[in-house]
């Protein structure tokens, strides 16, 4: 069975489980890291000839999974890495984690247990990964992103630097035009390039707009970072990348001769942040590559040595971009006067602002400075977005969002200006400005002050103004502001005709926010009408990436233009729903086929918890998960009289629960009717049982007696519904069961498409809409509470308040006396 993406990426991570307290992310990464390398490159070129990596023999992960248990595991799994990698040049690459390092592992059994339990995470059919790669949709290489998402958040500040944010890759990767590739001949490079993140989405990005597979060049400082760079390469599917070790600026390793660099066609970076050491091995005046002819950069921060060493790296035709803090835009001295240098030859091609707290290594907010030598002699000016305030927050970083990228992208590559969000600073402006580039000089993103009127606050009435500020939906609705407000008998200002609490349902009830309604809801129908069929077309050999583009843009092309709907949000809805259901759906789809995709899959551990599953039906003794199609949707169309039942006795329960609870406040206190049953809190049968024994016959206690066989009826009868309840639900498992094994492919096509997918995007469109009515009614409920009451009416009230408190005093005061 094809696996989820979902499914891979949990299996993967929980293999942490294994090393965490003995170490932190940044140390246990490359131990899952080179294990996930051995499964892959054993599944995928074991046994192959002609392979672009070599498994030797004894050189598989199948002889690691052989060593469960050995005394020596931890040594002889070393060996085995050591003979991959002497067989492919990969030593010192993939042999760096020592699995027989007995401070981080343990020592003697703990070792064994610890890491023949770690080999075992792998050992799962549906990690089989000669068999669970769509065509074009790289699912391992994915996952190792996620991996290296989740070790950099768990490193923490200082250790995290080697991974850049897949959201800002792709944003970089699509500015910079490599999508425009012209021939299989181009290259990319990347002179800081971490674990290569950058780098493989920009040639992901050429591969999948033209086909080429560009050449990849990269270099890297750190020995463990190159490591993860040289084998990210080989999990993409691009083991020729030259990815070289060492420090860039001191020893660049792309060079043609002694005093030149070579250059490339595309060029990406994402530098570690003013670093202080920039210049440790380099005499910046007499660079032999000359990368400081428009100025030497401060000792103490080498921003502009990064950025001056792409730009040396960029043929007269390339583009590129890099990562900087906002520093570089406005700081002064040696800085400015390299700034000036740059932006008067015409390199810099744009300037885009980030959100703050995206970046593993800082907190800082940073921008993309996207270069361009090509074009520089005719360039008119620098484009500018202030893309800040698109984001969401993901656990203690924020995160890009889908319709983020895809408005920075559309926005940079069309060069439209956007009120508050772009602007092309002219040269003349620029200049004007003595070069600074600082982002808010040229684009105002604030948010207009919201200002109070005190003649109203004076004598009331709600401003006209404020209610012209709302004329996008007048311009929808024209009638509607008749219906809402009423001339307030003086000139500038109106009263709410309604009382507050009808705002929302006048609006929503109006004919032209029905007709509104109607017109978004038929535009979403089309859009469905238009793409159910190739949904439906699905099959093995399908390819997810290509689907979810075309349906994206095409969402997107849809709601384009029409008013009070911002189409950024109707296309997050479908691609939130695609991470998180749709995609996994698709995957199985596409490996399996339909009907093996729909079939219940036996769910071994059902314990609820980390990592643990749910069962959605339980048929005997073996549990089930219905992975593609919902059980609560097979249940809605084929038993809802089965549901409805239990629905009722459910009810009936809660209505018993209630009763219980209320004679249990009533009766269970300390002088109640049954304290005497009441045992911290709680009330057994058993207890009232044996009281009623020791009651029986005794008219004293005859009260007592009747609420207690009150509450040991309601008891017997919550029984009876719960017993009633588990059969019902026995009836429909069993029921669902065998549906699910009789399901044919147009009746799960149906189920999936019209009622998963399509329904459930149905549903966000109308939130959007909600959204609509929500926000005008939340303003218009603003605006009629803030001028609600006058001045004069609230000192009149608080004069009143006022002379009642003093009389209550005086009371107070004369009892006292």
């Amino acid at each position: 069975m094809a696996i989820k993406k979902s499914a891979l990426y949990s299996s993967i991570w929980s293999s942490c489980d294994e090393l965490r307290g003995g170490m932190d992310a940044s140390q246990y990464k490359d131990y899952v890291l080179v294990l996930l390398f051995m499964k892959y490159v054993s599944d995928k070129h074991a046994a192959k000839k002609n392979a672009l990596v070599e498994v030797p023999p004894g050189a598989s992960y199948d002889d690691i999974l052989a060593l469960k248990g050995d005394k020596e595991i931890g040594d002889k799994i070393n060996k085995i890495i050591a003979k991959l990698a002497e067989a492919n040049d990969l030593k010192g690459v993939i042999d760096q984690a020592d699995f027989n390092d007995d401070g981080k592992l343990g020592r003697g059994k703990e070792m064994v247990d610890r890491l023949s339990n770690l080999v075992a995470v792998f050992d799962k059919p549906e990690l089989d990964f000669r068999k669970n790669r769509a065509e074009n949709d790289d699912l391992l290489g994915d996952a190792y992103e996620y991996l290296m998402k989740n070790f950099a958040t768990e490193s923490g500040k200082s250790k995290g630097q080697f991974y850049t944010p897949a959201e800002v890759s792709r944003v970089m990767a699509q500015v910079i035009g490599v999508g425009g590739a012209t021939s299989g001949s181009q290259t990319i490079y990347d002179p800081t390039c971490g674990s290569g993140s950058l780098l493989i989405k920009a040639h992901d990005e050429a591969l999948a707009r033209t086909g080429y597979d560009l050449a990849i060049y990269g270099q890297e400082m750190d020995n463990a970072t190159h490591a993860l760079a040289r084998m990210n390469m080989i999990l993409h599917g691009c083991p020729t990348a030259d990815i070289k070790k060492g420090n860039t600026l001191s020893t660049p390793s792309f060079t043609q001769g002694d005093t030149s660099l070579k250059t490339f066609d595309f060029v990406v970076a994402n530098p570690p942040f003013s670093n202080k050491s920039w210049s440790n091995g380099l005499n910046p005046a007499e660079d032999l590559f000359s990368r400081f002819a428009l100025g030497i950069p401060p000792n103490k921060n080498g921003d502009y040595a990064f950025l001056l060493h792409l730009l040396a790296s960029m043929k007269s035709t390339g583009k590129g971009a890099i990562v900087m803090p906002h520093g570089v835009l406005f700081r002064g001295n040696a800085e400015a006067e390299i700034r000036r240098n740059i932006v008067k030859r015409g390199y810099i091609k744009g300037i885009i602002g980030l959100p703050a707290n995206l970046f593993y290594g800082t907190g800082i907010p940073a921008c993309i400075v996207v270069l361009d030598k090509e074009n520089a002699a005719v360039r008119k000016g620098i484009f500018m977005i202030d893309a800040s305030r698109g984001f969401i927050k993901d656990g203690n970083k924020n995160r890009l969002r889908e319709q983020d990228i895809h408005r920075i992208v559309s926005v940079f590559n069309s060069q439209a200006e956007v009120p508050g969000y772009s602007h092309l600073a002219t040269f003349d402006e620029i200049e004007q400005n003595d070069f600074n580039l600082n982002i808010p000089r040229y684009i105002d993103s604030t948010e207009p002050e919201d200002l109070q009127d005190i003649d109203a606050h004076l004598r009331g009435g709600i401003p006209n103004r404020d209610v012209d500020d709302l004329a996008r939906y007048w311009a929808v609705f024209p009638g509607l502001r008749a219906e809402l407000f009423e001339p307030a008998g003086r000139p500038g200002y109106s009263h709410l005709k309604i009382p507050t609490g009808s705002i929302r349902s006048t609006i929503f009830d109006h004919p032209e926010f029905e007709a509104f309604n109607r017109a978004v809801t038929d535009l979403f129908d089309g859009w469905r009408a238009a793409h159910v069929r190739k949904l439906k077309d699905l099959g093995p050999g399908g390819h997810p990436r290509e689907l979810i583009s075309e349906l994206s843009e095409s969402l997107l092309d849809v709601f384009h233009g029409t008013p009070l709907i911002d189409p950024y949000d109707v296309y997050q809805r479908l691609m939130t729903y695609w991470a998180e259901t749709m995609q996994d759906d698709v995957y199985l789809i596409v490996g399996d086929g339909w009907r093996e995709a729909a079939r219940l899959r036996p769910v071994v551990d059902t314990r609820v918890g980390k990592d643990k599953e749910k069962p959605d039906v339980t048929a005997g003794r073996q549990k089930y998960k219905a992975d593609l199609v919902p059980a609560a949707l097979m249940t809605a169309r084929y038993f809802p009289d089965v549901q409805t039942a239990i629905d009722e006795l459910e009810a009936k329960r809660a209505a018993l629960s209630q009763q219980m609870d209320e004679l249990k406040d009533e009766q269970g206190g300390e002088e109640g009717l049954l304290s005497s049953v009441v045992d911290d809190g709680k009330i057994a049968k058993g207890a009232i049982t044996e009281r009623l024994r020791q009651v029986r016959g005794d008219a004293e206690f005859d009260d007592e007696r009747a609420v207690l066989e009150q509450y040991l009826g309601l008891m017997d009868e919550d029984s009876v519904a719960a017993r009633e309840i588990r059969d019902k639900r026995a009836e429909l498992d069993a029921q669902l069961a065998s549906k699910y094994a009789s399901l044919v492919e147009d009746e799960i096509k149906t189920l999936v498409v019209d009622e998963k997918w399509m329904g459930t995007l149905a549903a966000d469109v109308q939130s959007e809409l909600q959204r609509v009515s929500q926000t005008l009614t939340a303003r218009i409920r603003e605006l009629a509470e803030r001028y609600g009451e006058t001045l004069p009416e609230l000192v009149d009230q608080v004069t009143v308040s006022s002379s009642r408190v003093d009389e209550h005093l005086r009371r107070m005061g004369a009892v006292w006396s």
